[in-house]
């Protein structure tokens, strides 16, 4: 990409309460990036939504002078810059509609990787907790050695994690609150220097953004929408990693949490989680494994090729369909497939006792 386009996608990042949605929108409206920044005061002033107040923070060409020399650096320290609207914009990311416009990465792992899980949890873990999330991210990396874990680099469980990470030689991404020329707690800054060796540090703020409470919270967003899953490994009834969980729950990703003992502080917001049925309960990497389809797609994939055989046309339809979509709610099926869902309904109930599928609420099913 030329320094002018990376200048420009940059720019579209700084500019102040427009926000993430907002300037995914004023592209579309204007067709290009560099349409948004030639735009007169005047013609800005009419976009619905827009108004006189925004429309002065983006017809000021100072932001352009900022991300220039903000490209200038990254391109110097061989970061890599992803834009929304480009290719290899992380996949997952994409189906987020708040995710970054653009952030930066400094590192070398693979962001649409087979399996990426996020780990979160409080800044006050205690032994118990800093065991239980190396056993079951221990347990994990022995069946799959290309899974990445990501986590904030905070005290507690996130440090954990990426120690544990590193020790079982999984890669793993810290995402943080703060620019890339700066490492919070400087603590990490160790563990930091081995992430970029192996997974890598990202972040959507500028290189030398100061760490603020704020940016904390933003930065969750990107944990949860990089991930495929988010497990809570001991949180407070209050804090950052249900804020995490939360965000997951919204870009539908699977929430898991480990349970505490009752009346613990620092199990209260995972006990939480999983009474209002927020989360899953799991207690080692088997019932991730589990729940995320893992297990039975290393151990009965034989099963169903052998089965696949046995099957009629219209079973064959719906398992090369869930093949394709990883899961489908029945209407759907229904609709794509032509099939009333009376009678879809029984045919699902055979492939169920033939092992080939799983039922989950919400009359949604997924190959087992």
């Amino acid at each position: 990409m030329s320094d002018v386009s990376l200048k420009h996608k940059i720019a579209l990042g700084l500019i102040p309460r427009i926000g993430d949605i907002n300037a995914r929108k004023l592209v579309s409206y204007f067709g290009n990036i560099e349409a948004v920044f030639n735009e007169p005061y005047q013609n800005l002033i009419k976009i619905p939504g827009i108004g006189a107040g925004l429309a002065s923070y983006i017809s000021d060409r100072s932001y352009l002078e900022v991300a220039e020399k903000e490209a200038e650096w990254v391109t110097k320290n061989n970061i890599r810059t992803f834009f929304y609207m480009d290719n290899d914009y992380p996949f997952r990311l994409r189906q987020c509609d708040d995710s970054p416009v653009v952030f930066f990465f400094r590192g070398s792992c693979d962001l649409d990787a087979a399996r990426i899980l996020g780990v979160v949890g409080t800044r006050s873990a205690t032994p118990r907790g800093k065991e239980l999330c190396d056993k079951i991210i221990g347990g994990l990396a022995t069946d799959y050695p290309d899974l990445i874990i990501v986590s904030g680099l905070a005290y507690g469980i996130d440090i954990a994690a990426h120690k544990s990470a590193l020790s079982h030689n999984l890669a793993t991404i810290g995402v943080l609150g703060h620019g890339l020329k700066t490492i919070y707690p400087s603590i990490h800054s160790s563990t930091a220097s081995q992430l970029v060796k192996k997974g890598g540090l990202l972040t959507d703020f500028m290189s030398d953004a100061l760490p603020e409470r704020n940016n904390f919270l933003k930065r969750n967003r990107i944990i949860a929408g990089l991930s495929d899953a988010i497990l809570v490994v001991e949180s407070g009834i209050k804090g950052g990693a249900l804020i995490t969980a939360d965000i997951a729950s919204s870009y539908n990703r699977d929430v898991f949490a480990v349970p505490g003992r009752p009346g613990d502080q620092w199990s209260a917001g995972c006990n939480s989680l999983i009474k209002s049925n927020k989360a899953a309960l799991v207690e080692s990497s088997d019932d991730i494994e589990y729940f995320l389809g893992w297990r039975t797609e290393k151990s009965t994939q034989p099963v169903q090729r052998s089965l696949f055989s046995e099957l009629d046309d219209t079973e064959k339809q719906i398992f090369e369909l869930l093949s394709k979509d990883n899961e489908l709610p029945i209407d759907l099926i229904s609709r794509t497939l032509d099939i009333p869902v009376h009678k879809l309904s029984s045919i699902l109930l055979q492939m169920e006792f033939k092992g080939l599928l799983k039922f989950f609420p919400g009359n949604i099913y997924r190959l087992a």
